[in-house]
């Protein structure tokens, strides 16, 4: 695949960035580098720079990927017995940049583990968008409805440069395919929520205010007789 488009440029890096990447950071959803750079290395022993190329080349290339990074994760994955190396260069002496790298059996059984145990979706993300709508609910003076339309009306718009990817250079490339597909259904259920927010809210502006619930009744004192049994 060649140099990406202008439009795949402006999907990975602007609206990425911008809507999911401290979701990513916090809460470790996340491309996992290194268990992608143990698959590689499933298939075979690979040089750093071919980790790299072939990582952006097996997710689309919407994560780029920088090569110190690589190196830094082949070293944690040495350190930690799930990847080996050559360990030396032509000199004797040892050139990250040269070694060749390989899976251990501990790594394939990591590996193994990792692509079959499901992400931790038990709690709801601190999500930058729910919040602003939230607060947008709340503040004096601001209609929630606009600040709905204007992230819908973006939403859309990029939901639209993935739908030309997807019909153009996805077409011959099945790892970019399925990025587009994922994004689009992401964007897809983004904006139906913002709808049904939408909803509930106008439902919630129309709808008489609730008069505030009487104090629950204090019990009287029970007197207890003297001599009673207990």
């Amino acid at each position: 695949m060649g140099p990406l488009s202008p439009a795949l440029n402006l999907v990975a890096n602007h609206f990425y960035a911008e809507y999911y990447a401290r979701h990513d950071a916090e809460h470790g959803v996340a491309v996992s580098v290194p268990h992608v750079l143990l698959a590689l290395l499933s298939e075979g022993p690979k040089y750093g720079l071919q980790l790299r190329e072939e990582f952006e080349a097996g997710t689309g290339e919407v994560w780029p990927l920088n090569v110190g990074q690589v190196y830094k994760t082949l070293g944690r994955l040495e350190r930690d017995g799930l990847a080996e190396s050559d360990g030396t260069g032509q000199d004797g002496r040892e050139k990250t940049g040269q070694k060749r790298f390989r899976i251990t059996p501990r790594g394939a059984e990591a590996l193994a583990a990792w692509l079959r145990t499901p992400p931790d979706l038990t709690s709801p993300p601190r999500d930058e968008l729910v919040m602003k709508v939230l607060v947008a609910a709340r503040v004096p003076g601001t209609d929630a409805h606009e600040v709905i339309q204007a992230h819908r009306v973006y939403l859309l718009e990029l939901m639209q440069q993935w739908t030309r990817l997807k019909e153009g250079e996805a077409r011959d490339d099945l790892s970019l395919a399925l990025v587009v597909d994922a994004e689009i259904f992401r964007l897809d259920a983004v904006i139906r929520w913002l709808d049904a927010a939408e909803v509930r809210l106008a439902r919630a502006a129309a709808a008489p205010p609730q008069p505030a619930s009487a104090p629950a009744p204090v019990p009287a004192p029970q007197l207890r007789r003297l001599g009673a049994r207990r």
